[in-house]
């Protein structure tokens, strides 16, 4: 009879990951189809049914800009520079809207994919990453509608249109940081549901969307870079419009704060939804 020593025997140490690997964006590379699959299905899902289909993203911006010109450009006057109101509007509504809708959809995602989680086995980080990118292509179809309207005012995007993709990416980080903690969040306390909308309603005027920066008295200008997407809103303008909001009334070191605003939110937040996400299937 022939005895074999345990020594011989194959052993795996499991040992907890440390520092970014805990994250599994490893994992989250690896199950790229099935995010590609996810926002497909988002996009496909959202104007299913509908009559009016992806018109629906020109109209939505396109009402909120006639409402805000009549109380803010007509009535209360705000200053636009020399940029007609309706486009100074409209080039803030876009990045905001983008920021909302994503903000709204990923920190509800997770809540709304339980099917999903119950049964099967992928990153939990895929659903709310899918919400924020599906979100884009809503973006994309309103971007062409402001530069059809910007072509009926005469006005021609500046150099600074190659800055977009850095704006857009803040406007990501930022929805995705926050969202992520909602979407945790909201497994546990459905409330946060409830107060979704007045968190996103408030921190809409709260960023000079319907007004510019240069409303805000100078002593007071530091708050603003407390709020990341101060800077995108005013960076959209600044890129396509040309208004000097970015170089006057937001410095590289206040921009600089809303940055690092961001991406502190986007490094807890994916660190505390991956410290949460084992009790996902149990709850929802």
């Amino acid at each position: 009879m022939t005895t074999h020593s345990s020594s011989a025997l194959p052993s795996t140490t499991i040992e907890p990951t440390q520092g970014l690997a805990a994250l599994g964006l490893k994992d989250v590379w690896a199950y790229r189809e099935l995010l590609y699959f996810l926002v497909w299905r988002d996009v496909k899902v959202r104007y299913k049914q509908t009559v009016l289909g992806v018109l629906w993203v020109v109209l939505q911006p396109l009402v909120s800009m006639i409402i805000f010109t009549v109380l803010f450009g007509i009535l209360l006057q705000v200053d636009s520079g020399t940029v007609p109101y309706p486009i100074f509007a409209f080039a803030g509504l876009l990045p905001w809207n983008y920021f909302s809708q994503a903000l709204n959809r990923s920190s509800t995602s997770v809540v709304q994919s339980s099917h999903l989680i119950t049964k099967i086995y992928f990153p939990r980080l895929v659903i709310p990453i899918s919400a924020v990118l599906s979100s884009l292509v809503d973006s994309a179809i309103a971007f062409i509608a402001l530069i059809v309207l910007m072509i009926g005012y005469g006005i021609v995007p500046t150099a600074g249109l190659l800055l977009l993709p850095a704006l857009i990416l803040l406007a990501m980080a930022t929805a995705l940081g926050f969202g992520l903690w909602l979407a945790a969040l909201n497994v546990h306390y459905r409330d946060v549901g409830y107060l979704l909308p007045f968190l996103i309603q408030i921190w809409m005027y709260v960023t000079p969307v319907v007004y510019g920066s240069n409303l805000v008295p100078e002593r007071f200008r530091f708050l603003l870079s407390l709020n990341p997407m101060t800077g995108v809103v005013e960076g959209f303008r600044w890129a396509l419009l040309g208004t000097a909001a970015v170089q006057d009334y937001l410095s590289a070191p206040l921009l600089g704060i809303s940055m690092a605003i961001s991406l502190l939110a986007l490094v807890t937040g994916a660190f505390f939804f991956r410290s949460t996400e084992r009790t996902f299937a149990d709850i929802v």
